[in-house]
């Protein structure tokens, strides 16, 4: 990766890390309704395997998936409007924090049930050998997936039928406000458990945007060559509680303070640095994300509230409300 490459990652992750500072602050002033999982510490992962995906790749997230909509294509001013319920928010103002998705990139969606995107992410890569298009599909999960259902029959499927799909752990230690390794049986949740599928489970650095990079290419290149799917866990760590009800009380303080000592940001302004960058550059991108959300912020707040008709358009492929039998 060369230093332009590395420079605008760092830029997108700045741009996602303001963009989250700004959906905290709007909803402790009344403006953002309803709840927020941010991933304000977690953009590494979106931004690094994003870099080593084709634009047509499918992407599936979570609930806490703000930064995989961005890193796909949605702007800060969408993410925003959207949260604070604006007509001209990403999803018109139906899907909030929890559901972010766009389409016309191929993010396929937010989902606030846990583990039920993975199946999904099985059918699309299905849908895309079938049709032979060469695309793959990626399904991001926390930790929790893991112990869950359909974590184990879309890994089961997937390596039946040797389907273009990775599947990607965000593993921020906590599943919810319980320490994920009280209740699962072996160290790695994602990684550990892969091998009983006959699929490679490899671990990674989350906070490190390179490493996420160049992990995903090498899978999503052996998965376009028929090789079939893997498990790749990216080790991470939540700035924020589970939720914005959550003061995380429950995470020893030397941990958290551990963690946020190896800030992404922290990391790859410090690749920078080494490369020759000089800090003036890298201070310069910082300032470009803080303009675009200041601007952001002040749109979606001039934005109006979507029309109740609205209600009733898109809830059918033939973008109609109307049951058909």
């Amino acid at each position: 990766m060369d230093t332009a490459e590395l420079l605008a990652l760092y830029e997108q992750m700045a741009l996602i890390r303001r963009t989250e500072k700004a959906a905290h602050d709007l909803f402790l002033q009344g403006l953002v309704k309803g709840t927020t999982h941010l991933a304000a510490g977690h953009e590494a992962i979106a931004v690094g395997a994003s870099a080593a995906l084709l634009p047509d790749d499918y992407v599936f997230a979570t609930y806490r998936g703000h930064h995989h909509a961005m890193a796909r294509g949605a702007t800060p001013e969408e993410c925003l409007a959207e949260l604070m319920s604006r007509a001209t928010g990403l999803c018109k103002a139906k899907g909030g924090s929890m559901h972010l998705t766009k389409a016309a990139t191929n993010m396929l969606g937010s989902y606030a049930i846990v583990g039920a995107h993975l199946p999904m992410a099985v059918g699309a890569a299905w849908s895309a050998r079938l049709r032979g298009t060469g695309q793959l599909a990626v399904a991001f999960f926390g930790d929790g997936a893991t112990n869950i259902g359909s974590f184990h029959e879309a890994l089961n499927l997937a390596a039946v039928w040797k389907l273009p799909v990775l599947f990607v752990c965000e593993n921020n230690l906590y599943m919810e406000y319980t320490r994920i390794a009280d209740v699962t049986a072996v160290p790695r949740p994602a990684a550990d458990r892969a091998p009983a599928y006959g699929i490679p489970g490899e671990v990674v650095d989350g906070n490190d945007v390179v490493a996420v990079q160049e992990a995903v290419a090498r899978l999503a290149r052996r998965a376009r060559a028929g090789d079939g799917p893997a498990v790749l866990e990216a080790e991470t760590y939540r700035h924020f509680g589970h939720s914005r009800a959550d003061p995380a009380t429950y995470r020893p303080a030397e941990e958290v303070e551990r963690w946020l000592k190896h800030d992404p940001l922290d990391i790859a302004h410090g690749r920078l640095i080494e490369a020759g960058v000089p800090e003036e550059t890298v201070t310069a991108a910082d300032e470009r994300a803080q303009t675009v959300v200041r601007q952001a912020i002040e749109a979606a707040k001039r934005a109006p509230p979507p029309d109740p008709r609205e209600a009733f358009t898109d809830v059918w492929a033939d973008g109609g409300a109307a049951w058909r039998t």
